[in-house]
């Protein structure tokens, strides 16, 4: 990664530039908002249950949003992991019956955290969409500003979107396998310490079994977001952070953690940082953490 300064800003905007483009043609904006409920007898690999945000959304919103159900709408409801990526193809065409194509810069935000709304702009990049804005702060920097709300729902045309999937963006299981022993490979867990360490002690739950993937590093979302305002740190303070654990000297990232949501926040950071090989592993610990034959890491 690059030494120089940097911002976030021509992606990662903020409530006065929303305000300023928002009526402009091919803007559009969107709520992402899911939320997990915690469940204090999971059960294997189930420690949340998945709620959808269209109610929050229609109880108040930025004015002129549609609602993206990621589960429902850019999901496979098929697969026995929870938000597991669909195939490019198909992901492109729910994202254009969704109104997001070649000419649209769709602004996406969450009423809670940003991981939500940072998981739907890497499917975008995974099909080579770099168009997508998140709204920092989303709809709790939004109402700390003072700005109107609306419940008036609005749903987009279908709009035409070229499809030019990234086939490393998204990796698997075999691949993540493989790069525990790569130490040109910095593998990166964006879940809480307590789970990374396998200590939780049910607060935030395991996925079928406690800990890491081996050899992995930890950086928690929820530790690069202000929980105020649910703004990113700067730009250089996240960079400090993935620089310590050996981001910048690796020639490959891959980012894990419950499900592929937490872990696509440090993903797109680690792009817009200018780091150019980037994996998500997408089905993450729902996967690795039941399959007996994968080891597991614990500080125990």
């Amino acid at each position: 990664m690059s030494n120089t300064t940097t911002t976030f800003s021509d992606v990662i905007v903020d409530t006065d530039w929303l305000a300023r483009h928002i009526d402009e043609p091919g803007v559009r904006v969107f709520d992402c908002t899911t939320h997990l409920i915690h469940q204090s007898d999971p059960g294997a690999g189930a420690p949340y249950l998945v709620q959808s945000g269209r109610s929050d959304y229609e109880l108040g919103h930025i004015p002129g949003a549609a609602f993206i159900d990621l589960q429902q709408d850019l999901s496979d409801t098929s697969s026995p992991y929870r938000f597991s990526c669909l195939p490019a193809a198909e992901l492109g065409r729910q994202f254009s019956r969704l109104g997001i194509g070649d000419n649209i810069s769709p602004v996406l935000y969450s009423q809670t955290s940003p991981q939500w709304a940072t998981r739907i702009w890497w499917l975008l990049h995974s099909i080579g969409f770099d168009r997508a804005r998140i709204l920092n702060g989303g709809l709790t920097r939004w109402k700390l500003d003072g700005r109107s709300l609306s419940v008036q729902q609005t749903v987009h045309s279908e709009t035409p979107l070229t499809v030019n999937p990234r086939p490393d963006a998204l990796v698997n299981k075999n691949t993540v396998l493989s790069a525990i022993d790569q130490h040109k490979t910095c593998t990166i867990n964006a879940l809480r310490r307590s789970q990374h360490a396998g200590t939780d002690d049910g607060e935030f739950g395991h996925y079928g079994r406690p800990g890491r993937i081996p050899g992995s590093v930890n950086l928690p979302t929820v530790e690069l977001v202000d929980p105020t305002t649910m703004e990113f740190l700067a730009a250089e303070e996240i960079r400090a952070r993935l620089d310590a654990l050996g981001a910048s000297d690796a020639s490959r990232v891959i980012t894990y953690c419950g499900g592929g949501i937490a872990a696509s926040a440090t993903a797109m950071l680690l792009v817009l940082l200018g780091h150019k090989n980037v994996g998500l592993y997408d089905a993450s610990l729902s996967e690795w953490a039941i399959d007996a034959t994968l080891p597991m890491q614990t500080d125990g």
